[in-house]
């Protein structure tokens, strides 16, 4: 066993084993207590670099949504004016439109949030080549850039021809752009190192046991994209400037490349 996986171990064991997660000081509203918890009790410093968590290993906490995430990586591209400076680019230099106008175009609403707009759930597609009843499909081109994609013919919405302006009224109208260089280096920083480990609880809890698995590249990652393992979980909405892009697969997938346990 190398050292760096040693001393990941003992921390576990010192700091972890046996507790509940304490997120009595945490916003209760937040989903990621718990694994703010977590990433403090293994001296893990919350930031947002694109790096393996802990001693080369990227970390993975236990979820109860039954799914976990990759990364949350924002498109490239977006037919939308982002970033700072606003940048002009192949997908959006035709269109002079700003993020929420996409969503008034794009997105849905959703009464549960006083009518907010979103472009996730029904709009947004989350597997490969499948169009959502908003006329949009997630596709890996020849470059294996990953790209959502509107077309007007595939839009069942009854309003389409209101709520879509003439000159987005086509067929493979680029909607955001993932280059394949850069998601290979989000990807790669972070899981092919020296690859990643999860820890776990039992039915009450508490952290029983830690778990580690082999590094990923994208070669690997972009396969299971194309079988569906890998999906898209989109959560933009109206008013709020993250795009919440993240890419994740079921906790039972990630359970199947468990190769060492303690």
């Amino acid at each position: 066993m190398n050292l760096n996986k040693q001393k990941i171990i003992d921390l576990f064991y010192q700091n972890v084993k046996g507790k509940k997660a304490d997120t009595s000081k945490s916003n209760q509203k937040h989903d990621g207590k718990k694994g703010h918890w977590l990433e403090k009790a293994m001296n893990i410093t919350h930031n947002a670099d694109n790096k393996p968590d802990l001693l080369g290993y990227e970390m993975k906490n236990q979820t109860s949504s039954g799914k976990i995430t990759f990364g949350d990586w924002s498109a490239d591209e977006y037919i939308f004016q982002h970033g700072r400076p606003k940048k002009v680019h192949a997908t959006n230099q035709d269109y002079n439109i700003s993020k929420n106008r996409f969503l008034e175009i794009f997105g849905k609403s959703n009464e549960k949030k006083n009518g907010r707009l979103s472009w996730s759930g029904t709009p947004c597609p989350t597997y490969i080549n499948r169009y959502t009843s908003y006329g949009q499909i997630l596709k890996i081109d020849v470059n294996h850039d990953i790209v959502i994609c509107y077309s007007y013919s595939e839009d069942q919405r009854d309003n389409k021809n209101e709520l879509v302006p003439l000159e987005m009224q086509k067929e493979n109208l680029v909607l955001a752009k993932w280059y394949r260089d850069s998601i290979k280096k989000k990807l790669e920083d972070k899981f092919n190192q020296q690859g990643w480990f999860t820890c776990k609880m039992d039915k009450n809890g508490v952290y029983n046991s830690i778990h580690f698995g082999k590094p990923m590249n994208f070669e690997s990652w972009i396969e299971l994209l194309e079988k569906g393992v890998v999906f898209f979980d989109s959560g933009m909405y109206y008013g709020n400037a993250r795009n919440y892009s993240q890419w994740r697969a079921s906790t039972a997938f990630w359970d199947s490349l468990i190769i060492e346990n303690y």
